[in-house]
């Protein structure tokens, strides 16, 4: 008999889960726990923050500091649904422009790889993006 205990390894949607959770408590060094080093993650190209970004710290910096800079974020909706080829997740809520009071509502999809306990890969889906492109330039402007 061993002695030996084990840590329970979280499921792929249980990581993506406690990710959402400490995105929507504003819990960044929670969210860079469920993050891989090199996590990338791929934004629509229409967004000011868009493109492939590659690392935490990135992550961090150009997505998170792009989306709150001009906007606060309020997450009001998360689900988690888990697959053979990977993580799905909805993201569903309000961004308030810092500037102008403007609102626009956000929904996104994710699809998330985990390896190893961590969020490897997020290909980030929106539903509107020319939109919310659109809602930032507004509020970088000060303009409704």
């Amino acid at each position: 008999m061993s002695n030996q205990r084990t840590t329970p390894v979280e499921s792929p949607a249980q990581v993506v889960r406690g990710l959402y959770d400490a995105l929507v408590t504003g819990d960044v060094p929670g969210v860079l726990a469920k993050l891989a080093p090199d996590v990338i993650v791929d934004e629509p190209a229409q967004l000011p923050y868009g493109g492939v970004h590659q690392g935490r710290e990135v992550f961090v910096q150009s997505i998170l500091g792009a989306m709150m800079g001009y906007a606060e974020v309020a997450i009001t909706d998360a689900e988690v649904f888990e697959g053979p080829t990977g993580v799905v997740g909805t993201l569903a809520g309000t961004l308030t422009a810092r500037t102008t009071g403007e609102t626009f509502p956000l929904t996104m999809v994710e699809i998330h790889q985990v390896e190893d306990g961590t969020v490897r890969k997020i290909d980030v889906c929106t539903k509107n993006p020319h939109e919310l492109a659109a809602f930032y330039a507004r509020a970088e402007a000060g303009t409704t």
